[in-house]
């Protein structure tokens, strides 16, 4: 198994990021096990017209979604809440074409799809990658950034308030097979990898918008374990009839959406609607005692009371 050792102070300088590239590489992925279904949605039928036509994106994207080892250049570790893509196309970009098609050997020995790897002896293979991130970010992420920002940083901020009630081992609990395994190591696969030492930089704990999926970014010192996000994009509540039917529509999707505490402009943009209309729902739901407001330094959170959480069931 692969163990994340941390060391004295990594807990201490752990945190929470976004990451742009994290994101891209998850709908891309999503996108192309789609396209590998045989059920392709009309964003998996643009990528597949896409890779017909570029061999390049054709073999990175087969490797990418076929392998327990991800080249290093396409995982970046974040460092921030507000990293930029344009930051970390640059980093990805800067890798030389020697280490680049190293970690491309590595992650074949680790893919279980086959396939010609003649993309891989393209002069700056790491420069030729980022512009397919760069372009899967323009098509298939950056338009619906605002509502995917939203959810992740919905769950950092769940995660957040169980660190600091509880500490790190709960915070972390629940991604995916994530496991303690003793007092200074995580347990991130059961894949035999070289373990991880994480020192005072921390891991930097990044969300994603997919159902599933987790794997590590490495550029030792730093480290950052991407993970699905609660309430994956995909899996925003619908409200039910009954309740649309007692309270009105808008009003019973804001009050399923707040399965966790969300603030006014989160819950528009994952709705799809204005600011007004949002408040407007708020206010009525808050007078009749089913959502709460909350105060977190410059932003208020709302949250289902018990009231509220008996309406949702």
């Amino acid at each position: 198994m692969t163990l994340i050792r941390l060391g004295p102070d990594a807990l201490r300088a752990s945190r929470f990021a976004l990451s742009p590239l994290a994101e891209t590489l998850s709908r891309l992925i999503t996108l192309r096990c789609e396209i590998d279904g045989g059920r392709p949605g009309p964003q998996a039928r643009a990528l597949a017209d896409w890779l017909d036509g570029d061999p390049f994106a054709a073999g990175l994207l087969r490797l990418v979604s076929a392998t327990k080892f991800l080249p290093d250049f396409v995982a970046i570790p974040p460092s921030s809440m507000t990293t930029r893509i344009d930051d970390e196309l640059a980093q990805m970009r800067a890798v030389g074409d020697i280490a680049a098609r190293a970690t491309i050997a590595e992650a074949r020995r680790f893919a279980w799809k086959s396939g010609s790897f003649a993309w891989a002896d393209t002069d700056g293979v790491a420069a030729c990658a980022a512009a397919v991130f760069a372009r899967g970010w323009q098509w298939f992420t950056e338009p619906d950034w605002p509502r995917r920002r939203a959810v992740m940083e919905r769950d950092i901020r769940h995660r957040a308030g169980v660190l600091a009630a509880h500490g790190w081992r709960q915070a972390i609990s629940g991604i995916g097979k994530i496991r303690w395994a003793g007092p200074d190591a995580i347990q991130f696969s059961t894949q035999t990898h070289a373990d991880l030492p994480v020192g005072d930089q921390g891991l930097v704990l990044v969300p994603h918008t997919g159902i599933t999926g987790q794997w590590m970014c490495e550029a030792p010192p730093r480290f950052a374990l991407v993970y699905p996000a609660r309430g994956a994009l995909e899996q925003v509540p619908v409200a039910a009839e009954g309740i649309a039917r007692l309270i009105g529509e808008g009003r019973a999707r804001v009050l399923a959406a707040l399965a966790d505490p969300t603030t006014p402009s989160q819950l528009a943009v994952l709705l799809g609607v204005s600011l007004g209309t949002v408040s407007g729902h708020l206010a009525t739901l808050r007078d009749a005692g089913a959502v709460v407001g909350r105060r977190s330094g410059r932003a208020v959170y709302y949250e289902r009371t018990a009231l509220g959480d008996a309406l949702s069931r």
